[in-house]
């Protein structure tokens, strides 16, 4: 029996798509949102899911989103990314859910007719929806090390799980 696909999460204008799954990320199908004869770079940007953090041994992440807003700022950073650098095309995808070690929880494609505005658009585009988008994860760390929710910024230290539960009616 196969899995049934995840509800449409995405916003799609002329020449930018934004979208949260739950599913498996899909390279080409994001790379083929973006080409265009009028393009002569094509840059992705796969962020794929690493086996440590600070020397502590990587489970998998989770990734977490309040979606309606996520997908606005996503649209808003394609947007504002799409224009500066005068791109002939943007696609952002994040993964939702359970994302294994190896396995991408985002990409960004970006075309344009010159390579440098294609490279700093991709940047740019990542940067932001680093700092912007309301997603975050929880990183899942092998033995005693629990597992941290962070927002979902490089290198940010998070907060242990338990840490944040709080007091409860008195009980932790």
């Amino acid at each position: 029996m196969a899995a049934e696909p995840s509800p449409v999460m995405c916003i799609e204008e002329e020449n930018l798509f934004v979208q949260l799954t739950h599913d498996r990320l899909d390279i080409p199908s994001i790379m083929a949102r973006v080409k265009s004869p009028k393009a002569g770079a094509v840059v992705l940007f796969a962020g794929t899911t690493r086996d440590s953090f600070a020397d502590k041994p990587v489970v998998h992440l989770a990734y977490s989103a309040y979606a309606p807003l996520a997908l606005r700022t996503m649209q808003s950073i394609a947007r504002d990314v799409k224009g500066k650098h005068s791109l002939t095309a943007i696609a952002m995808v994040h993964r939702l859910g359970v994302c294994p070690v190896g396995e991408e929880s985002i990409l960004i494609a970006v075309s344009s007719p010159h390579r440098l505005a294609a490279w700093r658009a991709g940047e740019q585009a990542l940067e932001e929806c680093k700092e912007r988008v309301e997603v975050w994860k929880l990183e899942e760390f092998g033995g005693s090390e629990g597992a941290v929710w962070r927002a979902n910024r490089d290198g940010q230290a998070g907060a242990r799980v338990e840490d944040t539960m709080g007091d409860v009616g008195g009980q932790r």
